[in-house]
């Protein structure tokens, strides 16, 4: 009934992932590459559950 009172953690997590892509750009500027790829795979773990989350919103949707 109050649904739209609920956050949505996808924004949240697209918030999260941007914040990090950004961390990482930095980092790679600053030459430390090893760095950088730690910051892009956890970018790229957020970006996995945010497609996960979108799934399952789909198949919710699809069962309405």
């Amino acid at each position: 009934m109050f649904g739209f009172f609920k956050k949505d953690p996808i924004k949240k997590l697209e918030a999260q992932y941007k914040q990090l892509m950004e961390e990482a750009m930095h980092i790679q500027r600053s030459g430390d590459i090893k760095a950088y790829s730690g910051k892009v795979a956890e970018a790229e773990a957020i970006a996995e559950q945010i497609e996960a989350l979108r799934a399952k919103q789909k198949g919710e949707e699809a069962e309405k």
